[in-house]
């Protein structure tokens, strides 16, 4: 019975279902042989901010969507991109064009501070609504003022952003893509009491 007790006051406080904080971790690998390294970030979400988007973003981690994309735009100190299915393929003409078939709809309230991770979308002359791309996203590296107001910012990186900052200084031709594949190994869903844990199985 006392088992039974503890476990109740676990799942409510206040009269509501506790929800896990979850984040989001991708492994990331680039270089070969001698040369390559497997980092990771993880970011967490802002599910009041952004419900549709949050929610959209780790049914996709659980769906092992991730896996396997790239890396596609880098620029030094101010962010990076990735998400793109079409980063599978070697084909870079067509790389940063992809997405999972459908677009979220605009939830554009939070700044694009140091950290901040917000949906890719196609600009205004085409896309007034602001829809976010299903499945693009990018994470800044400095306060980017000129976003504000436009893209939906979703949630913020909570580790690793030093890895995002190497990376953002990666050999890239005149589209930014970088030179060689930063790859997408994992990604997963886990509690947030969980950083920096090895994690198996996911």
């Amino acid at each position: 019975m006392k088992r039974l007790i503890i476990l109740l006051v676990t799942i409510f406080v206040a009269g509501s279902v506790v929800r896990a904080d979850e984040v989001a971790v991708f492994e990331l690998q680039w270089g070969k042989g001698k040369q390559r390294q497997v980092r990771s970030f993880a970011l967490d979400f802002d599910e009041k901010a952004a419900p549709d988007t949050a929610s959209n973003f780790k049914k996709l981690v659980r769906d092992k969507f991730y896996v396997k994309t790239a890396i596609h735009r880098v620029i030094p100190d101010y962010l990076v991109q990735g998400g793109d299915p079409l980063s599978k393929r070697k084909d870079r003409n067509v790389i940063g064009t992809g997405g999972p078939g459908y677009t979220l709809p605009a939830e554009i309230q939070l700044k694009h501070v140091r950290g901040a991770v917000a949906m890719g979308r196609l600009p205004d002359n085409v896309n007034p609504k602001r829809l976010s791309n299903g499945s693009q996203f990018y994470i800044c590296l400095r306060p980017i003022p000129t976003q504000d107001g436009k893209d939906t910012v979703f949630g913020h990186v909570v580790s690793g952003l030093e890895v995002l900052d190497q990376i953002s200084h990666a050999v890239a031709d005149s589209n930014a893509n970088p030179a060689d594949k930063i790859e997408v190994k994992r990604a997963y869903i886990i509690d947030r009491s969980q950083l920096g844990q090895p994690v198996k199985g996911r």
